[in-house]
C-alpha cells in the first residue's frame, strides 16, 4: 500500500497558522487546521514558557510541531504495517527557514517503531538544548 521509502513532514520558521495559535488568536475555518498545533502547545507548554522573547517561541513552536507530526505520522496504520512487514521506510522531520531558503533537520529521523520513541525524545532534547 505504501510503496514509497521516505516520507518527510516540513514545517517552517515564521508560520504564521503557528503563531496565530500561540496567541490564541480565532482564525475562523483556518482554526480547524490549527487544532493539532494548540495540542502541542499543551504538551509542550512548560518548553514554551521558559522562551522570553515572542519570535523565539514561535520558533520553537514551530520545530516542535514538526516533531510532533513525525510521531503522528509514524504511528499511522499504515506506516505501522509497512514497519511491521519489514519494509524500508523512514519518517524525517525537517523545517525551512523563510530567511535563509535552506532546510535544517530536527534530529528526527525514524525507521522502525522499535526506535520511534529514543529518536523522538533525542529530538525534543535536542531542540531544547539550542
Amino acid at each position: 500500500m505504501l510503496k514509497v521509502e521516505q516520507i518527510i513532514v516540513c514545517g517552517h520558521y515564521g508560520c504564521g497558522g503557528v503563531k496565530a495559535a500561540l496567541e490564541g488568536k480565532d482564525l475562523g475555518l483556518i482554526s480547524n487546521w490549527l487544532g493539532h498545533v494548540k495540542e502541542v502547545i499543551q504538551k509542550h507548554n512548560i518548553l514554551l514558557d521558559e522562551i522570553e522573547q515572542d519570535s523565539e517561541r514561535v520558533r520553537r513552536l514551530c520545530a516542535l510541531n514538526v516533531i510532533e507530526q513525525v510521531l503522528n505520522v509514524c504511528q499511522t496504520t499504515a506506516v505501522q504495517q509497512a514497519w511491521m512487514k519489514g519494509q524500508k521506510l523512514a519518517v524525517d522531520g525537517l523545517i525551512y527557514e523563510l530567511d535563509d531558503g535552506l532546510l535544517h533537520e530536527l534530529g528526527i529521523c525514524v525507521r522502525s517503531n522499535e526506535e520511534l520513541s529514543t529518536i523522538y525524545h533525542r529530538a525534543i532534547e535536542k531542540l531544547t538544548a539550542l
